[in-house]
């Protein structure tokens, strides 16, 4: 496999109200974030390409994220959204995935007032239907759906899922439990990974620092293991906490004691690895 520097989560946008509501008038992210903005950030801190995550649930998204890779080989693969819980489900999943770069979907499960979403025996049906078209599973979740989440990786463990963001601990309250002996229980999967990024959000945006965050890295390193993690920076909502150069550099020193075979792969071939680019 030839090793490339990849980021293994990002997003793009064109910015419309309705469509994010999410994003305050004033914010950072208040604008249209697309393929050119990333590529001037990506050459000086040699990093090859990304995975482009979806950020609205619709279809047509996804297909414009496959468009968008069209003209820009940066984009290594695209993770996008399939509502999993439609009896149409893969005559949805069919036409995305005859693209070699859909790798994955994901359903924003955070937003959900369940709980328990991940649960319901329609999703679960759904989900079923990803290894058929060989595709990955991102989670997105926060800590108080965890639980769920573990229960769901036990039901499928031929299923490959990446957990979004060390699922978001309070970083900004300091607080650690129950969350890292939840993330030791749902590592205890094997097909279970875990992206590095959206730390920085977690934190007080205007006070965070690699040693403020070293104890939440070092629970995901402690659990997955170098081998299962993989270095995302969430751009450009990390930008509400981080420039991109400055997220990268904390993370790579971080990691500056790994072997260079471990570096490697948290800086690419993990992510190589696990959505089969």
């Amino acid at each position: 496999m030839k090793t490339r520097r990849i980021d293994s989560h990002q997003h793009f946008w064109r910015y419309n109200a309705e469509q994010y509501p999410w994003i305050k008038p004033g914010s950072p992210l208040h604008r249209d974030w697309l393929p050119k903005d990333l590529a001037n950030l990506q050459p000086s801190l040699e990093l090859d390409g990304s995975i482009v995550v979806q950020a609205r649930q619709t279809l047509e998204e996804s297909r414009w994220l496959l468009e968008l890779a069209d003209h820009n080989p940066r984009i290594f693969g695209v993770v996008g959204w399939v509502d999993l819980r439609s009896d149409r489900v893969e005559e949805h999943l069919a036409p995305l995935a005859r693209d070699r770069r859909f790798v994955g979907v994901r359903h924003v499960v955070q937003d959900e007032p369940d709980d328990r979403f991940l649960l319901q025996p329609d999703f679960v049906r759904g989900l079923k239907k990803l290894q058929r078209f060989r595709l990955r599973y991102d989670l997105l979740v926060f800590p108080k759906q965890l639980s769920a989440a573990i229960e769901l990786v036990e039901l499928l463990p031929g299923q490959p899922f990446v957990l979004d963001h060390c699922a978001k601990p309070n970083i900004a309250a300091g607080t650690l439990e129950p969350w890292a002996a939840q993330i030791a229980r749902l590592a205890s999967h094997p097909n279970v990974y875990c992206k590095v990024s959206g730390l920085v959000t977690e934190a007080k945006w205007d006070d965070w620092s690699l040693e403020k965050l070293r104890p939440y890295l070092d629970v995901v390193e402690s659990a997955f293991g170098r081998d299962r993690l993989m270095w995302g920076s969430d751009w450009p909502v990390a930008l509400l906490a981080s420039s991109y150069a400055r997220w990268h550099d904390t993370a790579k020193q971080w990691t500056s004691e790994w072997s260079a075979a471990e570096q490697a792969g948290f800086f690419g071939n993990n992510a190589s690895r696990f959505y089969g680019i």
